[in-house]
């Protein structure tokens, strides 16, 4: 507190001889001004930045959010909100980088800061990310404020008809690991309990834990046991195949459909749902003490290993699928590589092979067990065999699959490569199909990969030379191994993701040097001082009523995000189908959720620094 400052004023001559003093006494000399004061020094960068943080906090809380919820993107006059697709005005989104991410980021700001308004902002936001979660404890990709008639006549008009979007065309009432959408909001409420002890948080994080628990397949399922569905609860009513509208338009030899029903009863890797569950519930035993979550971590590594699938026909072919199935299914084993969506065919995948391998290095690390390594060779040998890599000329085969080194997809005991297809201008004339041939293939879902063998090779071989007492050093800090509570890393959305070995005793998740230039074009790009733009990644079709039945045998949609007018999908406005009425034309500046987390990291890494 300021101490206030008295100025005593001389006393004039005849209040001194009301106090007994001679008229005839000394005369004294008037005043001195008193000295101007000094001019307030400028603020300092970190002023400036923190004010920053605060206005486009305050101004995303108040007025951008509704009841505290987001979705991905707002046009300046908040007239058009848009998720994974065109939004309602009274929805929020929950897969990041929605709801929970900027939850994440206001929480950040609140450590860096102490600043109680940025605290205010994270308990507003994951207020309303407690108010969406399912009664079963998980989250729905969206939830709408206006309910359960408003979210279902949006499945009904938006959701059903974009086209590649297939995990929207069908509303199951239940919620999901996809994206990360359960994973992200579980964090953010377990975060905001240690915060403050808030009991709402309290009460919402114990639920999303049981939801994980019972979602978790049992060991009544054998070799599916400790894995995850992608979503949960069942829903009976979950389809089981896609349309096939004007099949005569398949290539011969060509396979198409959804070819193991939908993939909610499916053991998942897609998006890394079972990296995410394990690191929440690792966060849960390292922070709360949850010890008796330790058997289905456990259960859950060892059923990724399990899980790793290798060809009677093809011994070298040695990998993951997106999902398997979680029990015999048409004569096909448990475990067996599945496919889901009808763009992902079955086979295995060189992207969630790279993932899992990565993991299961991370899953030795935790626990010091080497059967967690024992089986790894086996993959990273499969990812460099040579019929599984793309061609040396495949920019000139097809340009969208430049710079990446393997196919996506390998099919089963083959080991060929298969590339993803579909005909049509709309989800009801058109279908998704996959077949060898590597030219015209679909934009949206990449049929290649960029993989780093030789990096998943090295890292494999400095974990296998570890000597014992190094093993038991390592794992002597693994937070696993936590016997008081430990902090969690200070920021969650402010640098990158949180991983396991951030969760560590005695780990640094540093921040990046940002420079105070940076910090002043930042500052200098909030609008009227409120709110950053960016140009938009995606824009809609806006929804016009189902799409036409009748054939369309034209190439304008193959490999393009989004099919006729009547596709809501989202698309690149500069790269439009080329044909009538689509135009290119310039990104649209937006409000953005990706962009505002980014923008608040840098300026939260520039002001509070962890080096």
């Amino acid at each position: 507190m300021k101490r206030r400052q008295f100025a005593i004023a001389a006393l004039s001559p005849v209040a001194l001889a009301a106090c007994g003093g001679g008229g005839d006494g000394p005369s004294f000399p008037p005043p001195a001004p008193a000295p101007a004061p000094a001019p307030a020094p400028p603020p300092t960068a970190q002023a400036t930045a923190a004010a920053a943080l605060k206005q486009a906090t305050s101004y995303m809380d108040e007025v951008v959010s509704f009841r505290g919820g987001y979705v991905w993107s707002y046009s300046p006059d908040l007239t058009q909100t848009f998720g994974e697709m065109e939004a309602k005005r009274t929805m929020l989104w929950l897969q990041p980088p929605g709801t929970s991410s900027i939850g994440h980021i206001y929480l950040d700001a609140y450590h860096a800061t102490g600043d109680e308004r940025f605290y205010q902002a994270a308990d507003r936001t994951a207020k309303a990310v407690a108010a969406a979660q399912h009664s079963s404890g998980g989250w729905n990709y969206i939830y709408d404020f206006a309910g359960e008639a408003s979210l279902q006549h949006w499945y009904e008009t938006v959701g059903m008809n974009g086209w590649r979007l297939e995990e929207f065309q069908h509303y199951y009432g239940n919620a999901t690991f996809d994206d990360a959408t359960t994973a992200v909001a579980s964090q953010l409420m377990l975060r905001m309990y240690l915060e403050k002890r808030d009991p709402v948080y309290q009460g919402a994080t114990d639920k999303a834990i049981k939801f994980i628990t019972d979602a978790q397949f049992g060991p009544q399922f054998g070799v599916a046991d400790g894995g995850w569905p992608q979503r949960f609860p069942h829903n009976p009513n979950s389809i089981t195949s896609m349309p096939l509208p004007n099949p005569q338009q398949l290539p011969v030899g060509a396979r198409a459909g959804m070819e193991d029903s939908d993939y909610t009863l499916h053991v998942t890797f897609n998006d890394d749902v079972m990296g995410e569950n394990i690191k929440f519930l690792t966060m849960c035993v390292m922070t709360l003490g949850r010890t008796d979550l330790l058997p289905n971590i456990t259960r859950a590594m060892d059923c990724m290993q399990r899980m790793q699938w290798t060809s009677a026909a093809q011994p070298l072919q040695s990998g993951w699928s997106l999902q398997h199935l979680s029990r015999e299914t048409n004569g096909r084993p448990a475990g067996a590589p599945a496919g889901a969506r009808s763009y992902e065919p079955r086979s295995l995948a060189t992207h969630t092979t790279q993932t899992n391998i990565q993991q299961l290095l991370g899953y030795f690390q935790l626990t010091g067990d080497k059967k967690y390594l024992s089986q790894l060779q086996k993959a990273i040998d499969w990812l460099k065999s040579p019929s599984i890599q793309l061609p040396a000329n495949v920019a000139t085969l097809n340009p969208l699959l430049a710079g990446r080194n393997v196919a996506t997809f390998i099919e089963l005991d083959t080991n060929e490569p298969l590339y993803i297809h579909r005909y049509g201008s709309n989800i009801h004339n058109g279908a998704y199909f996959f077949d060898k041939d590597i030219t015209n293939t679909i934009s949206h879902y990449s049929s290649g990969r960029s993989v780093d063998a030789a990096a998943l090779q090295k890292r494999l071989d400095d974990l296998n030379a570890m000597t014992q007492a190094q093993i038991d050093a390592m794992v002597a800090k693994s937070p696993l191994k936590a016997t008081t509570p430990r902090a969690l890393p200070k920021y969650f959305a402010a640098v990158r993701e949180v991983d396991f070995p951030d969760l560590f005793e005695g780990a640094l998740m540093k921040t990046p040097v940002v420079p105070e230039s940076e910090v002043q074009t930042i500052v200098a790009a909030l609008v009227d001082g409120k709110y950053w733009t960016a140009p938009v990644p995606e824009i809609v079709n806006p929804y016009r009523g189902n799409g036409p039945t009748t054939p369309y045998t034209g190439t304008a949609y193959r490999s393009r995000h989004v099919g006729d007018v009547y596709d809501t999908s989202p698309y690149p406005a500069d790269v439009p189908p080329d044909i009538a009425p689509y135009v290119k034309r310039e990104k649209p500046q937006f409000i953005i959720t990706s962009n505002f987390i980014s923008r608040m990291g840098r300026l939260i890494s520039f002001i509070s620094p962890v080096a």
